[in-house]
């Protein structure tokens, strides 16, 4: 299928700050726990379902004010507005009369909102199984999608059921398509395959186009019981266009926008059959481009009647609009900005509030445990690339079999969030916490530990072959979640805001770090990525016609406790340019800190910008990792770009480069390491 990355498009916030909670009013001061699916009525209100601790549909007026609509607590309670109750709430869909349908995640039901508030059910009994027949006792698993057609007939994705449910205008419920297993099989929808379905819309025909999300593919079940494949990627290709996608949005004349909520994108498919990227990570935006706005996870999408595509942004408590910047078939150049004052949106501010301690992910949680691997050191890959991606949390080691424990009270967010089951890299993100590294939801010999929360499902031949966790789970601090694997320790990740958060700041009890970190080396690169080797009494010739250089330091870190072959990364670098006799340089007062890992770009890319070549290690190997840091880049905030050092700058002369280098804690390398250097 031809693809096009050409596009590319403005991004604005409608509400939200960006903080996760709870507070109505103005739009763009509003707050989300968990904004997914989406919808918007004639009159151009846009309905948002916030679920995590909200479970709360909310409503956004085209002036921008936002009011809840209904539910105010989870439960499992019909009524009028705050006195309904929802658990997870999920997809929307607006009927013609204005009445809002919810697929009600966590109650295992469709509900129905009128126009008044009125919340009633429309079919599915709070139980998860699987029953057609008449509504009142028809049971879904964790539907996520829902649609509804100009008849009154409303379309189920029964996510964890792996089908395509009706509920028909006379009330009662059947399967459309999908079998007894997830799969992937094209053909009569009676044989046809899904997994893990989250989104559909219907067209005019009465086509139903499916988000079949764990097979990263858009499927269509045509009114006559025929299921296609209209776009799909190969799983294992990482720098597909379509990964993981989940929210749908049709346009009158055809235009299918797609939700990608694998690294963000949001997706237009043609009535042809094209695929291009509107907007996301790897289309519309450069490597080291510190000023775009963009998308985190895009969960649920809507279209207005005039052609204005909303997204919820769940993982950083938004919903956003999306505006190509230059005119696009299939989305109109004038979109109806709903009212609300907008604002161009930069990656969302950590403002979550930090706890003074916080338990460790292994027994005894209030005691210390070794830290292996820290934030922003580079990983290889099983292909042999050495710089293949930032290490995005810390690794606590742990023997083989260790229960893995959590540490927070959390509310899994994703309809997909375990993965890599019996892999190395196979681990667990509930909401604002990952574990990766472990058994999810598995003792050291594959024995189930909470059947209700991680459910085993068999392949063909009765083998166990992937553990799911429903949306919606609930786990507390020191449940267990899975042991840990052949990797001997657990990988833990913390994105309080949308962003991943270096997790040292939770302060865990019993942590030291009181040894300073250690500079091997500083090298001297040109703009041809030479590095410069010829001296002169002992200091390194430096020509002032090359013009730029790169500064790499080779430096590593430790922590109390650490076995003495340990290499950590450090957390901070930057480098000063001093006279011969040690007074800094004018300009250079202060060291010039270029490199802090707080908070990682989301580009995979931008680890090519912190590390020159020949850094780190493949993630097989038994090698030691070198940390060689381009202190002249500049990688912090979330944001990575590169930079240089000008020696035309300085007159000609002896000098020496100082390197800067700290660790968390803010222990600093001594300063014994200084290179001597000739300009000329």
């Amino acid at each position: 299928m031809p693809t096009d990355f050409a596009w590319a498009a403005q991004i604005t916030t409608v509400a939200g700050d960006g903080t996760p909670g709870v507070l109505d009013g103005t739009a763009l001061h509003a707050r989300f726990a968990d904004p997914f699916g989406l919808a918007v009525d004639r009159q151009g209100n846009l309905y948002v379902a916030d679920a995590g601790n909200n479970n709360r549909i909310r409503k956004i007026t085209p002036d921008g004010a936002v009011t809840a609509l209904a539910g105010a607590q989870e439960g499992f309670a019909d009524g009028s507005a705050a006195s309904a109750a929802f658990n997870t709430p999920s997809g929307l869909a607006i009927d013609q009369a204005g009445n809002v349908f919810v697929a009600d995640t966590g109650n295992n039901a469709i509900r129905k909102i009128t126009p008044e508030g009125v919340v009633t059910t429309v079919a599915g009994n709070g139980k998860a199984g699987y029953r057609n027949g008449p509504a009142s006792g028809a049971q879904f698993n964790g539907p996520v999608g829902v649609a509804v057609d100009q008849r009154g007939n409303v379309y189920v994705a029964d996510t964890y059921n792996d089908r395509i449910r009706v509920i028909g205008a006379d009330g009662q419920v059947k399967t459309l398509a999908g079998g007894d297993r997830p799969g992937y099989q094209d053909g009569p929808a009676a044989d046809a395959l899904f997994d893990t379905p989250c989104a559909l819309v219907v067209d005019a025909k009465g086509d139903l186009f499916i988000a079949d999300t764990k097979n990263s593919a858009i499927r269509k079940l045509t009114g006559a019981g025929e299921v296609t494949t209209i776009a799909s990627s190969p799983p294992k290709d990482r720098e597909a266009l379509l990964k993981r996608p989940q929210g749908l949005a049709l346009t009158p004349d055809g235009f299918l926008y797609v939700g990608d909520t694998a690294r963000g994108r949001i997706l237009q498919i043609s009535p042809s059959g094209e695929l291009r990227g509107l907007t996301g990570i790897g289309i519309d935006v450069a490597i080291g481009d510190d000023t775009a706005a963009r998308l985190k996870s895009p969960t649920g999408i809507a279209l207005d009647r005039s052609g204005a595509l909303y997204v919820a942004d769940a993982a950083d408590y938004m919903v956003r609009k999306v505006t190509p910047k230059m005119p696009a078939t299939g989305l109109p150049t004038t979109a109806h900005t709903g009212g609300a004052a907008l604002r161009s949106s930069p990656q969302s501010s950590i403002r979550a509030a930090q706890p003074a301690s916080f338990p460790w992910p292994l027994k005894p949680q209030n005691r210390w445990h070794e830290i292996v691997g820290t934030m922003g050191e580079v990983r290889g890959n099983y292909d042999g690339e050495s710089r293949d991606h930032f290490h995005s949390g810390v690794d606590v080691q742990a023997a083989i079999g260790t229960p893995v424990l959590a540490v927070a009270d959390e509310k899994t967010s994703s309809v997909l969030p375990n993965w890599g089951y019996g892999g190395l890299s196979e681990g667990l993100g509930i909401d604002t916490m990952t574990y990766i590294h472990m058994r999810v939801g598995r003792t050291e010999k594959d024995e189930p530990i909470d059947p209700a929360r991680f459910i085993v499902l068999n392949d063909n031949d009765g083998k166990p072959m992937r553990v799911r966790v429903k949306r919606g789970t609930r786990f507390s601090v020191g449940d267990a979640l899975g042991t840990v694997n052949r990797m001997y320790h657990v990988h833990l990740e913390y994105s309080p805001a949308g962003a991943e958060v270096n997790p040292l700041t939770l302060s865990f009890p019993g942590f030291k770090d009181q040894l300073p970190p250690r500079i091997e080396d500083i090298q001297l690169f040109d703009r041809a990525a030479r590095r410069l080797s010829k001296k002169r009494g002992g200091r390194l010739l430096v020509q002032r016609s090359l013009g730029d250089f790169s500064i790499v330091v080779d430096a590593y870190d430790q922590m109390d406790g650490n076995a003495a072959r340990r290499r950590l990364g450090l957390y901070k670098l930057g480098y000063q340019i001093l006279h011969a006799d040690g007074t800094p340089v004018r300009g250079f007062e202060q060291a010039l800190v270029n490199l802090e890992f707080n908070r990682l770009p989301p580009d995979r890319e931008a680890v090519k910008i912190a590390y020159a070549d020949s850094s780190g290690d493949t993630v097989h190997s038994s090698g030691a990792t070198r940390f060689l840091y381009v202190v002249t880049n500049t990688v912090r905030d979330g944001r990575a770009k590169t930079g240089s050092w000008r020696a035309a700058d300085l007159p000609q002369g002896d000098y020496l480069i100082r390197i800067f280098a700290a660790d968390y804690a803010g222990n600093q390398a001594i300063n014994d390491r200084d290179l001597p250097i000739t300009v000329e």
